[in-house]
C-alpha cells in the first residue's frame, strides 16, 4: 500500500481533502493513480480527529525535524503541507510563525528527500506574499513584497519549496489559495476569518462583527475550489509546472458589500440585521495588504478551475447550515 501524508490534516481543507482521496484516489506526476493510498493525518496534539475512513491519525511538532522523519512513511507517494500559523496569530507571535511556516515547512522537505528523491510536495501559501500597492491584475511574475509576517512566512517558505525543486531533491508545488469562504466550524485566528463569519454566523442565526469597510474587496474561492485545487495539482506533469512552483488559485474579486447584498437577497434582511459593522484597524492593517485581482491564466492552462460566481460559493454555504 502507498502512503499519502497531509499535514494540518485535521483541519477543514485537511479532512475534505482526505475524502476526497478516499473516494476518487489521486493521480500522480507520472500518471500513476493511487486508487486507495494509505492516508496520514498529521497534526498538533490534541487535535480534533475528523472521522474520515481509512485514515491514520499522528499527533507531533511540525516544526521538530526528528519527529517528522521518523513519522515519515518510508512508502509515501505525495505530501500535502497544509500545516500553518495562520495571519492573525502569525502577527502576534511572530516566532512561533518562523518556527512553524518556515521551519515546519522545511522539516516536511528534508524528510520527504530522506525517503527518496522526486516526492511530490504539494504546499499552501498565501496572496499576502504580495503585499500591497501592487499593479492589478498580479500574475506569477509579479514581485513579492509581503507587508506582514504571515506573508513573510509565506514567502520565505515558497522560496525553500523553489530551492528543493530547483536541486530535485523534491518535486515541490506551491498552490497560492485565495481567501476560502465560507469555512465550516467557528471563527479562527486569521484575519481574514470574518469573510466566513459574516455569512456563516448570520445564517445560523449567530450575530457577527464585519471589521473592515464594507467597500474592501478580497479575493475568494469556495472550500470546493481550494480542495479541488489541491486533488489535481500532483496529477499535472513535472514538465508542465512551472520552475518557481508557485502558481496563484483561481478566485474572485468580490466587494464585501457585495457579499452582504448577495446575502440579503438569498436570505432576507432579518439575516443581515445580525451583522454589525465594527471596524477593526488591526484586521484591517493585515488584509488591507492584500492584493484583489490576479490574472490565472496560468493556473487554467494547468487545468485549473475557479467557481462560477459568488452565488456559487453561497450555495456551498447554504448546504452547510
Amino acid at each position: 500500500m502507498t502512503s499519502v501524508v497531509i499535514t494540518g490534516g485535521c483541519g477543514f481543507l485537511g479532512a475534505a481533502l482526505a475524502e476526497r482521496i478516499v473516494k476518487d484516489g489521486v493521480t500522480l506526476p507520472d500518471g500513476q493513480h493511487l486508487g486507495a493510498p494509505r492516508i496520514h493525518l498529521w497534526d498538533q496534539p490534541g487535535a480534533v480527529v475528523p472521522d474520515v475512513p481509512d485514515t491514520h491519525f499522528t499527533a507531533l511538532d511540525i516544526a521538530d525535524p526528528h519527529a517528522v522523519r521518523r513519522a515519515m512513511p518510508d512508502d509515501v507517494a505525495l505530501i500535502y503541507h497544509l500545516a500553518a500559523v495562520v495571519s492573525g496569530q502569525a502577527e502576534d507571535d511572530y516566532e512561533l510563525a518562523m518556527r512553524v511556516n518556515v521551519g515546519g515547512t522545511n522539516a516536511v522537505l528534508e524528510a520527504a528527500k530522506s525517503v527518496r528523491q522526486g516526492v511530490p510536495v504539494i504546499g499552501t501559501s498565501s496572496l499576502a506574499v504580495y503585499g500591497g500597492n501592487l499593479q492589478e491584475p498580479l500574475t506569477e511574475d509579479t514581485q513579492i513584497q509581503p507587508q506582514n509576517t504571515y506573508g513573510v512566512t509565506k514567502a520565505i517558505a515558497e522560496l525553500v519549496m523553489a530551492d528543493y525543486r530547483r536541486r530535485g531533491w523534491v518535486d515541490a508545488r506551491t498552490l497560492r489559495l485565495p481567501t476560502i469562504m465560507v469555512r465550516p466550524g467557528k471563527p479562527n485566528a486569521a484575519a481574514s476569518s470574518f469573510a466566513s463569519s459574516i455569512i456563516r454566523e448570520p445564517l445560523g442565526g449567530v450575530p457577527t462583527i464585519c471589521p473592515v469597510d464594507p467597500e474592501m474587496s478580497l479575493w475568494v474561492a469556495s472550500p470546493d475550489t481550494a480542495v479541488s485545487a489541491l486533488w489535481h495539482a500532483p496529477s499535472v506533469a513535472r514538465a508542465d509546472w512551472p520552475a518557481f512552483g508557485a502558481v496563484n488559485i483561481p478566485g474572485l474579486c468580490v466587494p464585501v458589500l457585495s457579499m452582504i447584498g448577495a446575502l440579503r437577497a438569498r436570505a432576507g434582511d432579518g439575516t443581515v440585521d445580525l451583522i454589525e459593522m465594527k471596524p477593526d484597524q488591526r484586521i484591517m492593517d493585515i488584509v488591507g495588504t492584500w492584493p484583489t485581482l490576479f490574472d490565472t491564466s496560468l493556473a487554467q492552462s494547468l487545468g485549473f478551475a475557479g467557481d462560477a460566481g459568488f452565488d456559487a460559493i453561497l450555495d456551498q454555504a447554504f448546504l452547510m447550515k
